[in-house]
């Protein structure tokens, strides 16, 4: 495993980061940083032997949070704002359909399991729906 970023690059977190209790001093589930945040590399290392993490601080937030590899983009990367992030719940705002085959009512719920934010004609998501994966565009989807 080769870490992509080093010591002193500046990143951007692609989803908001909760504490997920290993935070020290704030409940589990509290939001510490938003996505599209932007901070500094300040260490590297693993995690279970197959996870790259990196210790990120957040200038503007004043902390200092691990992160996965995949959950960063170069911070010079241009950033799409999105209306839904990953494990959003989110319903569908017309019938979809394959061909002929109908995979969804309009209000079908569903959940995002991975933001594309640079998706042809604007961003779109895998969402989690009635047992099978689907790419749909935001223009389609609701919060629910």
């Amino acid at each position: 495993m080769k870490p992509r970023y080093e010591f002193g690059e500046r990143v951007r977190v692609t989803r908001t980061v909760r504490n997920d209790g290993t935070f020290p001093g704030m409940e589990t589930g509290t939001k510490l940083v938003t996505a599209g945040s932007s901070g500094f590399v300040r260490n590297v290392g693993t995690f279970l032997q197959d996870q790259i993490i990196y210790t990120v601080h957040f200038v503007e937030e004043d902390l200092l949070v691990g992160c996965r590899e995949e959950e960063l983009i170069p911070a010079d990367e241009v950033w799409v704002e999105t209306q839904f992030e990953f494990r959003d719940h989110v319903i569908t705002k017309h019938r979809l359909a394959i061909g002929e085959e109908l995979v969804a009512e309009a209000g079908s719920e569903g959940e995002v399991v991975k933001v594309l934010r640079n998706a042809p004609g604007g961003p779109a998501y895998h969402v989690y729906l009635r047992g099978r994966t689907f790419q749909i565009p935001e223009t389609a989807l609701l919060p629910k």
